[in-house]
């Protein structure tokens, strides 16, 4: 690698290092909540659930279960899929990027259930009666 290379790589680096600590520190109070609730519902609220976290035959992975396709659908400009595995912030991060494309308006206005749902039931799963009990759960938990 030339210098100009080497250099423009360390910078990209620093960005996008310092936009995903930005990111992961703009989670506030209630989001956190939120976030904190499906954690719990879905894998018992280990903070980094890990490898072991793996569900429905291995499709979902780490502490909040995300599936690849999930993880495609959020259009991540850094990191993999394998990532939600092993960070507990690049899944939220994941999350929020998910919730961003598919339902905004709910992201921008806390609508929880909406949010809990489309998390469950795929971009259209708030309009399905299978997230209610799913919405149920995550309402549970915010409550305590």
């Amino acid at each position: 690698m030339n210098t100009k290379t080497k250099l423009l790589t360390f910078c990209l680096l620093i960005i996008t290092s310092v936009s995903a600590f930005a990111a992961d520190r703009a989670i506030d109070k209630d989001t956190r909540r939120f976030l904190d609730a499906i954690r719990r519902v879905e894998t018992g609220g280990l903070p980094n659930a890990g490898k072991d976290a793996v569900g429905d035959k291995g499709a979902s992975i780490g502490p909040y279960q995300i599936q690849r396709a999930y993880h495609a659908d959020a259009r991540m400009k850094t990191g993999r899929y394998e990532d939600c595995s092993t960070s507990h912030s690049y899944s939220e991060q994941t999350m929020l990027a998910y919730f961003a494309r598919y339902a905004p308006k709910a992201l921008e206005s806390k609508d929880w259930e909406t949010l809990a749902r489309v998390h469950n039931g795929g971009p259209k799963g708030h309009t399905k009666k299978a997230t209610l009990g799913y919405w149920a759960k995550v309402q549970k938990e915010m409550a305590k």
